[in-house]
């Protein structure tokens, strides 16, 4: 983990929550003064708590990266009524010089815009969270496993599975999502990767 943490020249945060920049990332960030690129609302959020922002786009909007472009992708984070206690989160779609495009989904539930994303930009590589996330009182906060199976159906490109196992409102498997796979033949489309595991794709 050190050898990969020893590489990072820059870091994009879909939004704020503990589960996704927690206390030992932002002081590795701080201490590295590792460039920031986050959605515009959360920006002074992330300045304030000593983060390096040197770049925060609103949805829809694209800007240069790397040589290459970002764009904001809007996210609904939640079915009903809880998607709107959850604050802002984004999405991202990555294209740089000579690599795969990335469609950083972020934590959302099936939308139009995800379906753009998929249909019209045709990413090679999509992550998406598929730990079907949910508190006792609301429906699930991510997506279900009918919208997982629909958006593995929909992408041209490989799709990596995240935020499984992770904490204890996950309560999707990896080996149930393999085993939902395999039985909608979709498995090859995915990589389900362990705790640590380094993934390489072609």
């Amino acid at each position: 983990m050190a050898f990969i943490l020893n590489r990072v020249t820059h870091c994009i945060i879909t939004h704020q929550h503990p589960d996704h920049i927690d206390k030992a990332g932002v002081k590795f960030l701080i201490k590295n003064n590792i460039p920031i690129t986050c959605r515009t609302k959360d920006k002074k959020g992330f300045i304030k708590r000593g983060l390096h922002v040197t770049q925060s786009l609103k949805y829809w909007e694209k800007q240069k990266l790397l040589g290459g472009t970002i764009e904001g992708i809007p996210v609904k984070y939640g079915y009903g009524f809880v998607a709107k206690t959850m604050g802002n989160v984004i999405g991202f779609y990555i294209k740089l010089p000579n690599q795969k495009s990335i469609y950083l989904s972020s934590d959302t539930i099936y939308t139009d815009s995800v379906n753009k994303v998929l249909k019209k930009y045709k990413p090679d590589i999509s992550v998406l969270a598929c730990g079907i996330v949910q508190f006792d009182l609301f429906k699930q906060l991510i997506m279900n496993i009918d919208d997982i199976l629909k958006f593995i159906k929909n992408t041209q490109g490989k799709v990596i599975a995240n935020h499984m196992e992770s904490i204890n409102h996950c309560p999707l498997t990896r080996k149930e999502l393999k085993k939902t796979l395999t039985q909608h033949q979709l498995i090859n489309k995915v990589l389900i990767p362990e705790d640590g595991e380094i993934l390489e794709i072609n």
